[in-house]
């Protein structure tokens, strides 16, 4: 995915997650909402039983969606782990988890695009530490082994988010996904600018950061974005 390939760039990916857990009730908000603006839906790796994510993740497939699954797990035996869900309910991409060769081995054999968090990660929610060159370094390595993307949770770093942002997606057109606490239109004017491949909201709109319902708040974001 490329900057020149995808001139709408940034996609809004919208998380059907509240605290970095998928909503009980998931089934039911994409049921509301699958005829919204956006193209890409996910959700994490807990606490739904693997049967009710296949089946939610089906019916994204059905009604023409890219799917997401975010592991927030950081040993190798838990992404690999991740990484068998993600094959299990045909997920398009695999966020989340650090990058191991593993993972990034087992997500092509299986047709997945792996997008690994960067930087060092602690918690749920999860905070981001480290220096930027250190992020950088880490994020060339990941793609060079064959990581799709990175994962930066630009947001909940302890730092100047919107430098790291920025120096991010510059450095890696088309490869970075913000990801998580976008939760006003301050930041999205922030993600405009940095320009990266993609962004996830989730408890933003369970919180109605940008307006009543979840269906009208995608509407809303997507088409403040597309409002250059």
């Amino acid at each position: 995915m490329t900057q020149a390939n995808y001139p709408e760039l940034p996609h809004l990916v919208v998380m059907l997650t509240y605290n970095d857990f998928t909503v009980a009730d998931a089934a039911e908000v994409f049921a509301e909402c699958e005829d919204s603006d956006a193209e890409y839906w996910g959700m994490k790796e807990q606490p739904l039983p693997l049967d009710e994510m296949k089946a939610l993740f089906a019916r994204m497939k059905a009604a023409g969606k890219k799917t997401v699954l975010e592991v927030v797990a950081y040993s190798e035996e838990e992404g690999l782990r991740g990484a068998e869900t993600a094959a299990a309910c045909g997920c398009d991409f695999l966020m989340g988890t650090k990058f191991h060769k593993s993972i990034a081995d087992y997500c092509r054999l299986h047709d997945i695009r792996y997008i690994p968090f960067v930087g060092t990660i602690a918690g749920r929610p999860s905070v981001l530490t480290g220096e930027v060159d250190e992020i950088i370094a880490e994020a060339d390595m990941a793609l060079s082994q064959g990581a799709y993307g990175v994962d930066l949770l630009g947001y909940r770093y302890v730092g100047d988010a919107v430098a790291l942002n920025k120096a991010l997606a510059a450095r890696f057109p088309g490869r970075v996904c913000i990801a998580g606490s976008v939760d006003s239109y301050v930041r999205l004017d922030e993600i405009r600018e940095a320009a990266p491949a993609w962004f996830t909201i989730g408890s933003a709109f369970f919180n109605h950061k940008f307006g009543d319902t979840v269906c009208s708040q995608i509407n809303t974001v997507c088409r403040y974005l597309r409002a250059r």
